[in-house]
C-alpha cells in the first residue's frame, strides 16, 4: 500500500517488548529512491541516546488508528545498536557495523532495491550463508525527509512549486511519488510526480529539476491528501505524462522494483 511519510511522523515506535520513542524522520537513498532508515527520537527512554536508526528490515505493521509503529526488535537490541552520530552524514562504515550487529545481509551490491532481495523483510530471513563482509567503502546516498521537504521544483520554464511530502510503498519502502505543492503559483493544488522523472537534484541550492513545463503540471491529475492512491489514479497519471508504468504489465502484478529506474543525477 502507498503511504505518506509525513503521516508517519510522530507515530509511537514500539519494540517487541515496549515503546522506544517516536518516529522523527526518515533517511532515503537518493540514488534509487528507497527508504533505508527510520530515525527514532528516544528522548525520555534512554538518557545516553536521543536518536537511533532502524532499518525497514525490522519494520512490522503500522497501526494507523492508534498511531503506533511496530518493530520486530527488542528494546535492548535497539538500545545497543551502533550509534550513527546524525550530526554527520551516515557513512558506509557505520552501515557495515550496523548490518553486522543485527546479522543481516547488506542491501548494496545486488541488482534489487535491497541487494539480492526485493523486500526488506526478506533480509531478516536470509540464510546465514548470505551474510558476508562487504568491502565496498563508497559513501551511501542517504538524505533526510526533513531536508528535502520544502525544496523548490524547477521545470523547463520556471518554478513549479515545492516538495511537500514523499509517498512510499510500505512493503518495499520504495519512494513512488514526490508530492508537489503548487500553491506558490496555482492556488491549492497538489500533484504527484515519480522521482524517476527527476533530471537532477542540487542539494547545495535546495532545488529539484524536471523537464516538464508549467502547463503540464498545472493540468495534471490532482491528488487530494488523505485519499488513497489506487491503480486507476496511477494509470491516469502515467497516461497523462506518457511515461511507462513501474508495475509489470504481463502476468501477475507484483509490488516490486529494481535499480533500473534511477534518475539522471544530483550535485
Amino acid at each position: 500500500m502507498l503511504r505518506s511519510l509525513k503521516d508517519l511522523e510522530n507515530f509511537t515506535v514500539s519494540a517487541s517488548d515496549g515503546d522506544i520513542g517516536n518516529a522523527g524522520d526518515f533517511y532515503f537513498d537518493d540514488d534509487c529512491w528507497v527508504v533505508r532508515y527510520l530515525v527514532v527520537e528516544t528522548g525520555g527512554f534512554w538518557h545516553e541516546r536521543n536518536q537511533v536508526l532502524v532499518s525497514p528490515i525490522a519494520f512490522g505493521p503500522a497501526d494507523w488508528p492508534t498511531r503506533r509503529f511496530h518493530l520486530s526488535l527488542t528494546r535492548e537490541k535497539v538500545q545497543h545498536s551502533p550509534d550513527a552520530s546524525l550530526d554527520k552524514p551516515v557513512s558506509r562504515q557505520f552501515e557495515q557495523d550496523y548490518y553486522r550487529f543485527y546479522g543481516w545481509p547488506t542491501y548494496w551490491g545486488g541488482d534489487g532495491l535491497w541487494g539480492n532481495w526485493t523486500y526488506p523483510a526478506q533480509l531478516a530471513m536470509a540464510a546465514p550463508s548470505a551474510l558476508r563482509e562487504d568491502l565496498d567503502r563508497g559513501d551511501p546516498h542517504l538524505r533526510s525527509l526533513r531536508e528535502v521537504v520544502g525544496y523548490h521544483l524547477q521545470g523547463a520554464d520556471g518554478e513549479l512549486g515545492h516538495i511537500d511530502d514523499l509517498i512510499v510503498d510500505d512493503r518495499t519502502w520504495a519512494i513512488r511519488y514526490l508530492v508537489v505543492n503548487t500553491s506558490n503559483w496555482w492556488v491549492g493544488k497538489k500533484v504527484l510526480l515519480s522521482p524517476h522523472w527527476v533530471d537532477r537534484i542540487s542539494w547545495a541550492e535546495n532545488q529539484v529539476y524536471v523537464s516538464l513545463p508549467r502547463e503540464d503540471i498545472k493540468h495534471s491529475p490532482e491528488w487530494q491528501p488523505g485519499q488513497p492512491i489506487n491503480r486507476e489514479y496511477e494509470m491516469r497519471l502515467y497516461d497523462y505524462y506518457g511515461r511507462p508504468v513501474y508495475w509489470p504489465q504481463d502476468g501477475p502484478e507484483e509490488v516490486g522494483d529494481s535499480l533500473s529506474g534511477k534518475f539522471g543525477g544530483h550535485d
